[in-house]
């Protein structure tokens, strides 16, 4: 079987920057894309923070530039989605539906899953007014009300995307105030369709066929009541995107991959990348430098595995087998 120096496992900014820095450093690369092609980002309807795109630019348009770049230094990307790995032996053992493949050096970078309310209703109408993105879903709802659940970032965000078709866009908070940015906040506050909903979470997802309304309950007064929306859009946080790699790394309390400040895990010669790991800011511009730094690694390690010299690096342990 051939052997890669890396593989990647993620297509999101993470993955596509560490497969822009790997290839270009002349190693055979391979990048599995998994089932959400860019990762989170392409979902995203501007980026506007990102450096070099003064005018803002569309995640989707943002993780495409990467990819062809990636390809242009030689990456292979497979529209592929894994399914296993074997981190117990080396060269690792990376399982796909295509088959197996094997790799010197592996870097993760699986991101992370929007978490679920876990109420009633809510898995039964996804895909019929439950959705986790709004640049996805937005287009069907013109005319119509929806709910944003949430108050960060992501919350505020779509929430103003949405009223570009929605009439009406309730922004449902369990607190009196937002987390999200000051300059979000205040778009919002502006923005004449939206109306915010205070000190309130969802009981219930109510609907026939689909979605017609939702049940609340104030979390000061204990207060229930019940609105009429057509859609509901959730964004109150994320889960990592970690379960192949239990029993295999070291995981912290809430699932994430723990790294070092160079991206290295517990397995020496497996690297993680982007949002999979715990990280101060989490941003697409952050997620492209811990790639950047993961395939650097990569490259450190596989010249350590030659018995060639690498500038400033000693590695304290072999790889496993």
């Amino acid at each position: 079987m051939e052997v890669y120096d890396v593989i990647i496992i993620g297509s999101g900014p993470a993955g596509l920057a560490a497969a822009i820095y790997a290839a270009r450093s002349e190693l055979k690369t391979l990048l599995f894309t998994g089932n959400s092609l860019g990762g989170q980002a392409a979902l995203t309807d501007e980026i506007e923070n990102y450096p070099g795109f003064p005018e803002g630019i569309a995640g989707a348009e943002l993780t495409k530039r990467m990819q062809e770049q990636a390809r242009r230094f030689g990456a292979e990307i497979q529209m592929d989605e894994v399914t296993a790995v074997n981190l117990k032996e080396h060269p690792f053992t990376v399982t796909a539906y295509g088959g197996d493949y094997k790799c010197k050096a592996l870097i993760i970078a699986t991101g992370v899953s929007p978490r679920k309310l876990d109420v009633p209703g809510e898995e039964k109408f996804i895909g019929r007014g439950v959705s986790f993105c709004a640049t996805c879903d937005g287009f069907f709802y013109k005319d119509r009300e929806v709910a944003v659940i949430g108050g960060g970032d992501s919350a505020v965000t779509e929430a103003i995307y949405l009223t570009r078709f929605a009439k009406k866009v309730y922004l449902i908070h369990r607190r009196d105030r937002l987390r999200a940015a000051p300059v979000l906040q205040t778009r919002a506050k502006q923005n004449e369709r939206i109306e915010f909903v205070w000190n309130s979470v969802v009981t219930e997802v109510v609907g026939k066929e689909a979605v017609e309304g939702l049940r609340l309950k104030n979390v000061r007064t204990g207060e229930e009541s019940f609105l009429r929306v057509d859609g509901i859009f959730v964004y109150i946080g994320q889960v990592p995107n970690t379960r192949l790699f239990e029993g295999q790394l070291e995981l912290d309390e809430r699932g994430y991959i723990v790294t070092d400040r160079a991206m290295h895990t517990s397995v020496p010669g497996v690297f993680a990348a982007g949002d999979v790991q715990e990280r101060v800011l989490a941003q697409v511009v952050t997620a492209a430098a811990t790639g950047a730094i993961a395939a650097v690694e990569a490259e450190k390690f596989i010249a350590y595995l030659e018995g060639r010299e690498y500038p400033g690096k000693e590695w304290p342990k072999a790889p496993p087998g």
